[in-house]
C-alpha cells in the first residue's frame, strides 16, 4: 500500500490502496458510475412507470420491545434501507431515514409514499447505527441528528462519511472504517466492514470522495449481513463473504431501484441477482429492502416483490426464506 496522499478530496485524505487512488474511491475490477450524459439520456427516456402518491403498507406501525435478549433475532422494517435489528440485547438501525424526502432539498426530490414502519417516538434505545454510504436515501442528516439527541448511539460508517455525520450531529460518537476492518462492540458482538459495488456523492462535485460498503454483524445468535447498496458484480462480493464468514443466519439485501438495467446494473442489483446473492453468501434467510418507499428509478412500485417471488419459485426456494419486507412488518427470524 502506498503512503502517498493525492488528489483534492473534501472528505478523506488517506493512503492509496487497491480501491482509493488520486483522491477517489473505486470498485476494484468493477465499473465507475455513469456520467452526466447517460443520466440525461435516462431522464429523457419514457420508460418510467408511474408510482402512486401514497402506497400504504398492509402492516400497522410496529411498537418494538426495548430489548430482545438471548438467541432470538427480530427484524422490523422501517422503510427503504432502514431496518431495526434486535438480538442478544442490542438494537441496531441500518441507514436510518425518517425524513419525507431523500434529497438535498426539503421541498423537492423523491418523496416517501408510505409512513415509517416505526414511529420515531416508539423506537427502543438504539445502541448502534450503521451507515453504508452517503447517498441521501441512506445518509439522512436530519434523522441521524435526531437519533443522536435521543439515544447517543455508536455510529459506524465508511471512510469519508464521518465528517458529514459529525457536522449533522456534533459530538456524536461516529467512526469511519475501511473495507476489511473489524469493530468490537461488546465481548461477544463485532461489526465487520465489507465491500460493495457502488459509488458515492452528495452533489455534483464530490463523486466517489467517500467510501461505500456493507456490514456483517457477528453475534452469538448468528451472523447478519447488511449488504448496503450494491450491484451484483458477478457475485464476487457474495462469494468472498461466504469464504470469510462461512454463512449467515440473515442477509438484508437490496431488491429495488434497478431499472433501466443499462444505467443501474453496476450500482443496484435486481431481485433475481439478490436471490443469487443469498445463495452465494450461504444465507439461511434474507430480508429484501430498498424498494417500495421512495420513487428512484423506472420499475413499478410493486415489481421488485413480484419478481422476487417469481425468482424464488423458479429456483425452488421456499418464499418464507426471502421476504420483500414492507414498513411495519416484523419478522422473528428462525435459527439458521
Amino acid at each position: 500500500m502506498s503512503t502517498r496522499r493525492t488528489g483534492n478530496n473534501r472528505y478523506y485524505r488517506g493512503a492509496e490502496s487497491d480501491h482509493f487512488r488520486a483522491g477517489r474511491f473505486f470498485n476494484p475490477e468493477g465499473e465507475a458510475p455513469r456520467g452526466l450524459a447517460d443520466l440525461l439520456r435516462w431522464r429523457m427516456s419514457r420508460g418510467r412507470k408511474a408510482w402512486p402518491a401514497s402506497w400504504p403498507s398492509p402492516f400497522q406501525p410496529a411498537k418494538p420491545a426495548d430489548r430482545l435478549d438471548g438467541p432470538a433475532l427480530r427484524v422490523t422494517m422501517v422503510g427503504h434501507a432502514s431496518l431495526l435489528v434486535q438480538t442478544c440485547g442490542i438494537n441496531v438501525l441500518t441507514d436510518p431515514v425518517w425524513s419525507d424526502r431523500v434529497s438535498p432539498l426539503s421541498f423537492a426530490g423523491p418523496k416517501r409514499v408510505n409512513a415509517p414502519g416505526i414511529s420515531f417516538d416508539d423506537l427502543p434505545p438504539i445502541d448502534l447505527v450503521l451507515v453504508s454510504h452517503n447517498h441521501y436515501d441512506h445518509l439522512d442528516c436530519a434523522t441521524l441528528a435526531r437519533i443522536d439527541r435521543a439515544c447517543r448511539p455508536a455510529m459506524i460508517t465508511l471512510l469519508g462519511n464521518d465528517g458529514i455525520v459529525a457536522a449533522a450531529a456534533p459530538g456524536s460518537t461516529v467512526t469511519a472504517h475501511d473495507w476489511g476492518e473489524r469493530i468490537d462492540i461488546t465481548d461477544s458482538i463485532a461489526v465487520h466492514v465489507e465491500p460493495a459495488h457502488h459509488w458515492s456523492a452528495r452533489g455534483t462535485r464530490d463523486r466517489r470522495m467517500a467510501l461505500w460498503g456493507g456490514f456483517v454483524i457477528e453475534t452469538p445468535a448468528g451472523r447478519i449481513l447488511f449488504a448496503g447498496d450494491t450491484g451484483f458484480h458477478g457475485g464476487r462480493h457474495y462469494r468472498a463473504l461466504a469464504d470469510k464468514h462461512g454463512g449467515f443466519r440473515l442477509a438484508i439485501l437490496p431488491i429495488g431501484a434497478y431499472e433501466p438495467r443499462w444505467f443501474m446494473e453496476a450500482q443496484h442489483q435486481n431481485p433475481e441477482e439478490a436471490v443469487d446473492g443469498m445463495l452465494l453468501a450461504n444465507a439461511s434467510f434474507a430480508a429484501g429492502c430498498h424498494w417500495g418507499t421512495f420513487p428512484l428509478t423506472d420499475e413499478a412500485i410493486d415489481e421488485p416483490s413480484r419478481r422476487l417471488d417469481a425468482a424464488l419459485a423458479e429456483r425452488g426456494i421456499d418464499s418464507h426464506r426471502f421476504r420483500a419486507m414492507r414498513p411495519g412488518e416484523v419478522w422473528d427470524v428462525p435459527p439458521a
